[in-house]
């Protein structure tokens, strides 16, 4: 696997694993025994880079993390997030989101970040967190504060790097004069490309990288999805009725650029995005050795400029009906 640099010196796999898919409840069921060998074989095909959240789960998902990491934390970049799982006492600061969700309730006060860490600390069975990003942005809590509270940690040796997650322009403009920000993590696809508008711009004058969640669009850019009962794409307007039926028909174009191009769907929609910026890193997630092998593969797809100017007249016109996350 090839090795790309974010901000800040921080060197990771080319293509991530992020382990949401993992916890039970958001793409179905899965138990621990299948959740652990996905991890191992994705780390041991490359992706040494996982990405997790004390939310996930409600920590279970670092808890799986660090056992899949043990007696190989050497070899693996970590990455967590924090603000959602509040400890009992800790009041909730709700923002609306979208996918269904309606609402989620962060705490980012600088008095707790220690709190959460050594929280995920003790989950992961580790001393230290490579990236650390509040999971969202605190409406009441400058984000400037947040970081600063991060940028202590660091100082100590607890934090590596100090990353954002689902901010905007702005606050990562203010973020980054606290500390330097190795990494904003947004969603970004083929199927939502807001990114690049204004965020990948201030990143790259900021010299963050990006680290691309949902760069498969929940699974719907890499084939024909099934939503069951206990999926949490369920309750997503994107995966809904006529939406789904309306995003089939605008994204087929890119199905037959992939055909051409002797790639698979998912494979395309990943390459594209390794293409878009060379500090540009997505972390697909997968339960299946086959398609966590698939989307690694992406990492040594080089699209030529036909292809990818393809790639962008099919999917820049067209936006996923059914709404974003925020």
């Amino acid at each position: 696997m090839r090795t790309r640099t974010l901000g800040d010196g921080l060197q990771v796999s080319a293509v991530g694993f992020g382990a949401m898919v993992l916890s039970p409840g958001m793409y179905g069921e899965v138990d621990e025994e299948r959740g652990l060998a996905a991890l191992d074989h994705a780390m041991r095909a490359g992706a040494t880079f996982v990405d997790t959240a004390d939310a996930y789960g409600g920590g279970t998902n670092e808890e799986l993390v660090g056992r899949a990491i043990a007696g190989r934390r050497g070899e693996v970049v970590v990455a967590t997030k924090f603000g959602l799982n509040l400890p009992e006492a800790v009041e909730g600061h709700a923002f609306p989101v979208g996918y269904g969700f309606g609402e989620l309730a962060v705490n980012a006060e600088p008095g707790n970040v220690r709190r959460y860490l050594e929280a995920s600390l003790r989950r992961l069975g580790t001393d230290r967190v490579d990236l650390y990003y509040p999971h969202f942005p605190d409406p009441l809590v400058p984000i400037e504060d947040t970081v600063a509270a991060v940028a202590e940690l660091v100082g100590e040796g607890l934090v590596g790097h100090v990353g954002l997650s689902n901010v905007t322009p702005g606050q990562l403009e203010r973020a980054a004069r606290v500390h330097p920000i190795a990494a904003v993590q947004v969603e970004w696809s083929l199927w939502n490309r807001g990114a690049e508008r204004e965020l990948l711009p201030a990143a790259r004058r900021l010299g963050a990288g990006l680290v691309a969640w949902g760069p498969l669009g929940n699974g719907f850019l890499a084939g024909d999805v099934e939503v069951g009962e206990d999926d949490f794409r369920r309750h997503a307007p994107r995966f809904q009725g006529e939406n789904l039926a309306r995003n089939r028909d605008r994204f087929a174009p890119l199905r037959r650029v992939a055909e051409e191009a002797g790639v698979t769907p998912a494979q395309l929609a990943l390459a594209w995005l390794l293409a878009r910026d060379g500090r540009a890193v997505p972390i697909p997630g997968s339960r299946t050795p086959a398609h966590i092998d698939e989307n690694l593969g992406a990492a040594a797809v080089a699209l030529d400029a036909e292809t990818l100017a393809r790639v962008d007249e099919a999917s820049a016109a067209v936006e996923a009906a059914g709404g974003t996350l925020l």
